[in-house]
Order: structure tokens, then sequence, then C-alpha cells
């Protein structure tokens, strides 16, 4: 007898500044997924927040440019319907659609999608969904939070400094030059993908930089620059995760910036694996795993690290949702360990069915 289908939602899009990011993870992922033992459900979400049932066909516009990439907003507006086992997604603006969502793989970066809020919805909802839970999202996404937790487990971090709105206007490129040296580095407290990221080396350029970063987030974060390797690490798991080998970034340009990462392939170099010694790729794998479990991660995670001449290993920040594009380290680094891009979906999605279903047994109510 003929196994049926898994019916996979794939959310993406989102109202975040990395919307266009979750568009090109999401085709990718897509085309990259068993169609023998999954069928994927594709929904996409526009900057307003509207959720559309998408025709795999057409969801997409100007889908192989990444500058002009774009969701084409369908018809049919659909939400969640928490609880309900059979048909569990729901069209909004009338008419009738009968579907119902196994387990969600939610490819959405920056807020309202890997921050916990969507995990939320999703608990709600009692779906199972791929990737961290709540709270690991959540401290993922703050790197003000995620960094402190990664010092009380003597985990080495760059020296970082914490501002929010109030403190604007005490801020000046003198006080922070003593404070962290130039050049230094300016970035929102909870956005990724190099949004709103700046590289200082004069006032004129804080000025800027600060006011860029304060228009995405309002607690902004000054941290050191470290002169070495960009590396990244993938992890894979639940409760016992495993580890990729590593991959070193090498911007040609002056960081790896949005551009970078996403739409100019010239501008970064990805070396996979990395030309490290094996005791430095022990050490940044075994503190991987290390930040992986500090920080309540489930899933999946990429873990970034400045690793410098003298072997000395820093923590830049985890990824709970990282980028599945073409040129995105996450996926490349499983495949340089021997995991190719739709075994790797397929064990994301054996990771969420198991974690909800061991959820399910856990009680709810008080017993008497």
């Amino acid at each position: 007898m003929k196994q049926k289908k898994l019916r996979v939602g794939i959310l993406f899009g989102g109202r975040s500044a990395e919307h266009e990011v979750s568009l090109q993870s999401a085709k990718n992922i897509i085309e990259a997924i068993d169609k023998d033992k999954y069928d994927p459900v594709l929904i996409g979400i526009d900057k307003s927040g509207k959720w559309h049932l998408q025709e795999k066909s057409q969801f997409l516009l100007n889908e192989t440019n990444p500058k002009l990439i774009a969701l084409n907003r369908s018809s049919s507006s659909v939400t969640l319907s928490p609880w309900h086992s059979e048909n569990n997604l729901k069209n909004i603006g009338g008419g009738h659609i009968s579907s119902h969502i196994d387990v969600v793989f939610p490819v959405l970066h920056g807020p309202y999608g890997e921050d916990g809020t969507i995990q939320g919805l999703l608990k709600l909802a009692g779906i199972p969904f791929i990737g961290a839970s709540v709270l690991g999202s959540a401290i993922g996404m703050d790197k003000d939070v995620m960094k402190r937790l990664l010092l009380e487990a003597r985990i080495p971090v760059t020296k970082f400094l914490v501002f929010t709105e109030r403190d604007r206007k005490f801020l000046t490129f003198e006080s922070l030059k003593q404070s962290v040296g130039i050049p230094f580095f300016v970035k929102p407290a909870n956005l990724g993908s190099s949004v709103g990221v700046w590289k200082v080396s004069s006032g004129d350029q804080f000025a800027k930089a600060r006011d860029d970063a304060f228009s995405y987030d309002t607690k902004i974060l000054v941290e050191q620059y470290i002169k070495g390797l960009e590396i990244e690490c993938s992890v894979l798991g639940n409760e016992d995760p495993i580890v990729s080998v590593a991959g070193e970034v090498v911007p040609t340009k002056d960081f790896y910036s949005y551009d970078a990462k996403y739409v100019d392939q010239d501008a970064a170099k990805l070396v996979c694996p990395a030309d490290l010694e094996p005791k430095t790729l022990k050490k940044i794998q075994d503190m991987a795993l290390r930040a992986y479990k500090t920080l309540c991660c489930e899933g999946m995670a990429r873990v970034d690290f400045f690793v410098t001449k003298y072997d000395t290993v820093f923590v830049n920040e985890i990824n709970t949702i990282p980028g599945f594009t073409k040129i995105s380290m996450y996926p490349k680094l499983w495949q340089e360990s021997g995991i190719g891009y739709t075994e790797l979906i397929d064990r994301l999605i054996t990771l969420a069915i198991e974690r909800y279903e061991k959820e399910q047994k856990l009680n709810t109510t008080r017993n008497t």
C-alpha cells in the first residue's frame, strides 16, 4: 500500500527587511523537497503580513533576479485554524479551501518569522514545525540576549555595547572609539542578513550607521572589530545534535554585507571546507554545539565565528533559520559533510515531527 504523502506548509516572505531573502530560500527548498514523500503547500506572506495560498507554477515574480524578486500575491487569502485536525488551513475572504497541513517549514528570516512569533502561532495551532521553538527563536534573534547567555556559559564573544533609543543623544563616535576601538560595527539587535549593519571608521559614518540601525530596531549593538577568519558551522538535531564541517567566508569587499550574501555572487568567496588545523576545527565544532544547546536551539542553526591568527575563537552569532539560497552556507556545509539538500530537508521534517510527538505526551493539566 502506497504511503500517504505528508503535506508540508512552506511559509515564506514575511514582513521583515529580509523578505526577499526568504523568497530565494523558499524557491530552493520547494525545488529540492522530495515530491514522492511530501506534498508542498505554498503559503506566501506579503509585506503587509497577509497570507496567500500560492500556485506552485507562478508564486514568484522575477525569480532569477535577486534584486527584483517579489511575491506574486494570489487572490486566496488564508489563515491557520487552531486544532482543526482535518482542515487547519482556512480561506479568509469567502469561498472554500479544504486543506490540511501536517508540518510547517517556516522559511522566514528576521522579525515576525525567526523571533518566536510564528513559532508561537504554530504551537497554538497544534502543528509541528521545523526549527527552534519559541524560546530558542527569540533568543537567537536578539543579539544582546544571545551574547549575554553565551558569556554566562563561558563561550567567548566579541566585546559589545548595547544602546536603546533613549541613549541615542548620548552616543558619540569618540566615546565608542575609546571603548571598542576602530573600526567597529553598528547593527540592529533584532535583524539578520547584515541588514542595517555598518562598519564604522569615522564620525560621519557613525551618525549614518546609528540612524540606520535605529530605523530597524529600538535597540542596537556596537561591536568590536575582530581581524581574522569568518568561519561558519551548521548544526542539525534536537537533543543530540550533530555539527558539519566548517566553511570560511572570504569577502572581496569591506565586509560580508547583504549584497554579498544574497545578491552579488562575486562579493564573497565561500571556501568549503575551510582550511583549518584539525585542533582548531575541533574547537570550533565543539563550541558550535555548546552554543546551540546554551541558546535552546532545536532542528537547525548556523553558528558564525571569528578566528584570529592566534587561533582564538569568538562566537559572532547564531541563526536559527539560516538562508537556503543557492549560495547559502548552511546547506553547502551539510552537502560537504555528506548530507545532500533533499536529505537535509527530509531530516528536518523528521526532527520537527519527533519533537511534536514528544511534546504531545506531556501533561498540560495538573494530575489529581
